[in-house]
């Protein structure tokens, strides 16, 4: 499966959408997207003091090592990781196979809460890039098509 994809404003609105609710609705402090690259592709809550460049670059390497963890121990890989800290906590979680998403949270909610709006929001942004690699793989057959002459005769005076 390719990881590229072409994100268009409709889908990056609704990928936005996604993470504010998710956002209000598990009470957490912040929630971002990125892929497994480590390019963030959506961040809200408090974001101000954080360097949400650096933290989706980390978390790509976290689940990097944790799936070569997984191949040790001969699992696929790890759909959810959790950290838990003095004051806030983190809970990661792998989005149809593609990108990485980030809920961070402190005592205002718990785990569960975080663990079932995150399945909810996992879903619906599923959905979002499901509707992105079809667009993607639409718009690749489209230029397939074009050959030499076209391009010739578009750029012809």
């Amino acid at each position: 499966m390719s990881s590229q994809f072409v994100m268009y404003d409709e889908e990056f609105q609704r990928i936005n959408r996604v993470c504010e609710r998710l956002t209000r609705e598990a009470n957490a402090k912040v929630v971002f997207l990125g892929d497994k690259n480590g390019q963030l592709i959506a961040c809200t809550g408090q974001t101000e003091n954080l360097d949400t460049t650096s933290l989706a670059s980390l978390m790509a390497g976290q689940i990097a090592a944790a799936g070569g963890i997984a191949k040790l121990i001969n699992e696929k890989e790890f759909n959810q990781i959790f950290h838990e800290g003095e004051r806030d906590n983190v809970h990661i979680s792998i989005v149809a196979s593609r990108v990485i998403l980030v809920v961070i949270f402190d005592s205002r909610s718990s785990l569960g809460l975080v663990r079932l709006r995150v399945k909810k929001a996992s879903e619906e942004l599923a959905r979002v890039f499901e509707t992105m690699m079809r667009k993607t793989e639409t718009g690749a057959a489209l230029f397939a098509e074009i050959t030499d002459d076209d391009i010739d005769n578009m750029f012809s005076e």
